[in-house]
């Protein structure tokens, strides 16, 4: 009976909690950023902000591929002098950030460009965060709202569509040494400009463009079927699941296929902007432990936990998915509301086995599982205003089930 009464307390505190949230949303000082085609645009717009030295985040698989080059080159043409940081990993490391501000200030740098996935794009976002707060560590700035000051100037080129970070308010930064990945959310983080040019996606292999894109339908589907939604984030997440679904398999059979590669940017873009303002779930709870332990791919994680979250979400949510398939015209509004939401998630399952995302993770240690388990409680609640709350205990049946070795 005690069990019961604090549980139910705290489903209050958090539903209390995240009410405040989304009646605060009209008045916090979102922003999107100012948005360019092609990588190019970047020089004129660092001749007009009088910046002279630019970092360049980025990680070695991009670099090395000669993706950043002809951008580097027409820096150093226009006399913009351009530092390369290079060594991002898949999942951005506090020494990764470390790295990358020592770099900047070495170089007297005055403005920063992301180039990559959402990787590249946190590093980024930290490194511009400890610029602003040089005399405090990443530890002290994680977390909500703990970054106030302005960020030097950032230009995010997502060579992804998935992330969206190129909007987002988020960087997730990884503790090698704890295993955890934590959070930082904070408005001042949103990038001032973001360049959406196809072109630099051409080169990202199938099981990137795969898992990524799939990193984008998350959001747009927590984003859809959490409890702090307004008008603008449904549109934006219904338009961005019917794009994903239309142009997703397309991209991932025909890389230079660009109307696909550019509908993806879209889609990452406008899924980016309604997860910012009405927030994820439990599947990025629960993908983000799973990075931090193991340094599992964030957009793998999240491709293959989503039909597994949704349908442990269960009645609470087939509504709201009824809505998202016939936006994605997997079937019409005359389907019932249940078989329309079930349509929705085994079509999630066929895209994934259709682009070889497969139905389990490998290497969960059940040993590792409650601490996870924990790490995802504490991000996710009170804030992320998920259809069905659940506990560390109950959370901890989700590893179970996305294990390869159960």
């Amino acid at each position: 009976k005690k069990d019961f009464t604090m549980n139910f307390i705290y489903k209050s505190f958090c539903r209390t909690f995240q009410f405040c949230f989304r009646i605060a949303m009209p008045f916090l000082p979102y922003r999107k950023p100012t948005i360019f085609t092609n990588v190019k645009e970047c020089v004129p717009l660092f001749q007009r902000l009088n910046i002279k030295s630019v970092l360049l985040v980025t990680d070695q698989g991009i670099r090395s591929a000669g993706i950043t080059k002809p951008l580097e080159e027409y820096l150093e043409e226009n006399q913009i002098k351009c530092i390369v940081y290079d060594s991002t990993r898949a999942n951005p490391t506090v020494q990764n950030v470390e790295e990358s501000k020592s770099l900047y200030i070495q170089n007297n740098c005055q403005g920063l460009i992301a180039f990559g996935g959402g990787s590249s794009m946190d590093c980024a976002k930290a490194t511009g965060a400890l610029i602003a707060y040089p005399k405090k560590n990443l530890a002290k700035l994680k977390g909500l709202l703990k970054v106030w000051k302005k960020l030097p100037p950032l230009v995010a080129i997502p060579t992804t569509a998935g992330t969206g970070s190129e909007v987002t308010v988020t960087a997730v930064i990884t503790d090698s040494e704890k295993k955890h990945k934590y959070t930082m959310n904070n408005f001042t983080m949103i990038p001032y400009y973001a360049v959406l040019d196809p072109q630099v996606t051409y080169s990202l292999p199938p099981s990137l463009t795969a898992t990524t894109g799939m990193d984008a339908l998350t959001h747009a589907v927590e984003a859809y079927i959490g409890q702090s939604t307004t008008k603008e984030t449904r549109k934006l997440a219904l338009q961005a699941t019917k794009l994903i679904f239309k142009n997703i398999l397309v991209a991932y059979e025909d890389g230079t296929n660009q109307q696909a590669r550019a509908n993806m940017l879209k889609a990452a873009y406008k899924a980016g902007i309604a997860f910012s303002k009405s927030y994820v779930g439990y599947i990025h709870a629960v993908a983000h432990s799973l990075g931090g332990q193991y340094n599992i791919p964030h957009g793998l994680a999240n491709s293959v936990l989503m039909p597994i979250v949704l349908e442990k979400y269960g009645k609470s949510v087939y509504k709201k998915l009824s809505e998202l398939a016939v936006a994605a015209e997997l079937c019409t509004e005359k389907t019932s509301i249940e078989e329309a939401a079930k349509i929705f998630i085994e079509e999630i399952k066929k895209m994934n086995k259709k682009m070889n995302i497969p139905e389990k993770l490998q290497g969960i240690k059940e040993e590792d599982i409650k601490v996870m388990a924990q790490h995802a409680d504490k991000e996710a609640n009170p804030l992320y205003p998920v259809p069905k709350l659940m506990n560390a205990k109950e959370l901890e049946q989700l590893y179970k089930l996305v294990a390869q070795d159960f």
